[in-house]
């Protein structure tokens, strides 16, 4: 084995035990800590929403984190902590019992993909207690969450343990099913007779 054929195993190893981790940041520096950490080359996360701002003489669109005070980092933990911590703004990785707590690939996968959608994102702080659906039609097909009703409305609500916080997306019932269940539309009917939109405010 030459040196080139070690050196792709060792980077297939490296990248295999990489994780995504989430961390806290001093206020208003999440820009500066993402673009820091890309000078570094470490794979970074930043999701971001645009929402609109009353100026004195006028309206200003503006991107905003969706999590505030927070950034993901895809890193080996053990080779990559002391490169993050040292970062302009960093405070502290999110920890449990004073254990550094992983994110799920498969949850920063799905995040992505809601931010990809160009559908109107909420912010969630308390933990959706409503029943597990799976969606089956629509650009978030195959995403797993919580339904959470609000004044007549369905949102989609995706939780995320490490920071105790959630996204929600407000979507259609119809394109919604029971996790579980094979054959019924979440709300009873069956799938084949349903039809199917995605709608969220704008």
């Amino acid at each position: 084995m030459n040196d080139l054929e070690k050196l792709k195993i060792k980077n297939q190893e490296s990248e295999i035990s990489k994780s995504w981790y989430a961390i806290y940041v001093r206020s208003r520096h999440e820009k500066c800590v993402y673009d820091e950490l890309q000078q570094k080359n470490i794979e970074t996360s930043l999701p971001l929403m645009t929402v609109t701002r009353q100026w004195s003489d006028r309206k200003k669109k503006v991107e905003v984190p969706l999590f505030r005070g927070y950034v993901f980092v895809k890193i080996d933990i053990i080779d990559g902590k002391f490169s993050v911590l040292t970062t302009t703004g960093v405070v502290k990785f999110i920890t449990f019992c004073n254990k550094t707590v992983s994110i799920p690939e498969e949850q920063m996968f799905w995040l992505q993909r809601m931010m990809d959608s160009e559908l109107l994102l909420t912010q969630e702080h308390d933990f959706p207690v409503g029943v597990e659906v799976d969606v089956i039609f629509g650009p978030l097909k195959g995403l797993r969450g919580r339904v959470k009703r609000k004044n007549s409305k369905t949102r989609l609500v995706v939780w995320f343990d490490a920071i105790m916080q959630g996204v929600s997306v407000e979507i259609d019932p119809v394109c919604l099913k029971e996790a579980g269940k094979t054959n019924i539309a979440f709300g009873g009917m069956p799938l084949a007779t349903r039809p199917w939109t995605l709608a969220a405010s704008r």
